[in-house]
């Protein structure tokens, strides 16, 4: 079995590098990135090609589709889905991975920074860029970002397992909503703990490191430019340093289900009731 892995200090750097396309030619990777980040408030990723405002209707069609992406991607609709497609062809699943690039790392770094951890992952917001056009963000992300984070350890199971499942129910993921990690489950996570989720502050099964993690995560998702001072205090108190990037990580990688479910693909993988995985030590999800 191969070693465990871990985010590296350039991963975040890497994805932010990414321009396909020729050089010169990133207009949409610029658009997205600057509606992205628009629509949260924060600032944008570096861009290869600098753009203000769609010059097209294709264009007004991605710059809507991303915005929608980065408010609230459980309400992309089934019309807004087709002309994306439609102005996209087969492009489609790339220019939504790069749109989940743009709309969550700026998430991670205002988490990071508020938190006042992890600078190494930051590094890319004070150095030039050297751009990459050859490499598919959609196998950066999904073969070498996400198993990264997926084995990581500093963090326990459950804690990891209830902030996924926040994440899950935030964006209506259906797939995410379906499954169960059994390493969380071997540590104490239960249905009728996992129930306690959706109200989490009112819980008496939840304790208050796992409420913290929760309100941590609700920020991110919902208000990532106006984290509040307590609930960073609150995470920094209860999480060491490395449980606290952890954690932010985490929340990136578990809101990879937005790609899924703007383009529709997040079909649950059981009609009733749960399916266990294992997200084993390299990071892959394992079904038995």
């Amino acid at each position: 079995m191969a070693a465990p892995v871990s985010v590296k200090d350039d991963q975040l750097t890497r994805l932010v590098a990414l321009s396909p396309g020729s050089p010169g030619s990133g207009r949409v990777a610029g658009l997205v990135r600057r509606v992205c980040a628009q629509t949260l408030s924060l600032p944008p990723l570096p861009a290869e090609v600098a753009v203000d405002e769609p010059q097209s209707e294709a264009e007004s069609v991605i710059a809507e589709f991303a915005e929608q992406f980065s408010a609230d991607v459980s309400t992309i609709t089934a019309e807004q889905r087709s002309r994306l497609f439609k102005v996209l062809g087969d492009g489609i699943f790339g220019v939504v991975v790069q749109m989940y690039i743009a709309d969550f790392i700026p998430r991670v770094r205002a988490g990071l920074e508020a938190l006042d951890v992890g600078a190494q992952y930051l590094s890319w917001t004070h150095a030039p860029v050297e751009w990459d056009h050859t490499t598919d963000p959609s196998d950066v992300v999904f073969n070498e970002f996400l198993p990264a984070v997926g084995s990581m350890r500093a963090l326990d199971p459950v804690t990891s397992e209830l902030v996924r499942l926040r994440g899950a129910a935030q964006h209506n993921c259906r797939l995410c909503k379906s499954v169960r990690e059994s390493r969380a489950l071997d540590a104490g996570g239960s249905e009728t703990l996992y129930a306690d989720i959706e109200d989490f502050e009112q819980s008496k099964l939840l304790d208050e490191r796992a409420k913290a993690a929760l309100r941590y995560a609700d920020a991110l998702i919902w208000t990532p430019s106006h984290l509040v001072a307590d609930e960073v205090v609150e995470v920094r108190a209860r999480f060491s340093e490395v449980e606290a990037v952890e954690l932010t990580f985490d929340i990136m990688r578990n809101a990879s289900n937005k790609v899924a479910v703007s383009l529709g693909g997040d079909a649950p993988r059981v009609s009733e009731g749960t399916e266990t995985y294992l997200l084993d030590s390299d990071g892959q999800t394992v079904f038995s």
